[in-house]
């Protein structure tokens, strides 16, 4: 899916965890992040499978995919051999991909920390891929940290991780502004002083003093008795 720099631009001054509490599906599991907590990185996926120790795939994608792309890699269960370092970072960002998700590990880090182009992974290890040109896949269907991704998905990331936006994407995100502003007259209200002592949109306190579950109980034993169940 093809976003306009309008769109992108919306989407950087939001969080993917203002979405992401509203899906029930399309998050990546919590050890990928990225490499400072300053990164953050928003575009469509362009897919890479890599098995075994073999990285070729990946260079041809890098050469291959839209300017703006996110490259996300599906590492088929290895979490020892390292696919990212700092050149193919630096490759990566100068043909202008967006940023790299791997469902595994980089190398580099100290490198990867000087630079801001986005790398999410799972850690870091000090053993590499290799470019043998035997096997690897890409632009197809995959999985990375637990979510299925699809060629074209929009990937969203920052300090709290990685989500696959839904592609009706229009009103998550206008949620997700709605909620920016929300909290950031929030902010202000606190650095004036007031105290944040209960939500505003929820009576937890009158909800749970409200005997809700003997209600229920109630009106399910009632159903049992008109359907001649209840003894």
């Amino acid at each position: 899916m093809e976003l306009s720099q309008e769109i992108r631009d919306r989407f950087m001054k939001v969080e993917p965890a203002a979405i992401g509490h509203s899906i029930g599906r399309g998050f990546m599991r919590p050890d990928i992040k990225p490499v400072t907590d300053a990164m953050k990185m928003v575009g469509p996926a362009y897919t890479v499978r890599l098995t075994a120790r073999d990285s070729s795939a990946l260079y041809y994608a890098i050469q291959k995919a839209e300017k703006g792309s996110v490259l996300v890699i599906d590492r088929a269960g290895d979490h020892t051999f390292a696919c990212v370092g700092e050149f193919v970072a630096i490759m990566a960002r100068d043909c202008g991909m967006a940023g790299i998700v791997i469902d595994g590990p980089a190398t580099d880090k100290l490198a990867l920390k000087q630079d801001s182009f986005p790398v999410f992974c799972t850690g870091f290890s000090p053993v590499t891929t290799n470019v043998t040109g035997t096997s690897g896949e890409v632009q197809v269907p995959i999985e990375c940290g637990g979510a299925a991704v699809l060629p074209g998905d929009i990937v969203f990331g920052d300090a709290d991780g990685v989500i696959i936006v839904p592609s009706d994407y229009m009103p998550y995100l206008e949620a997700a502004e709605k909620k920016a502003a929300d909290e950031a007259r929030k902010r202000e209200a606190l650095r004036r002083g007031q105290l944040y002592t209960r939500r505003e949109d929820f009576d937890v306190v009158k909800f749970f003093e409200a005997h809700v579950q003997d209600a229920l109980n109630k009106v399910k034993k009632e159903c049992r008795k008109q359907e001649g169940t209840e003894r």
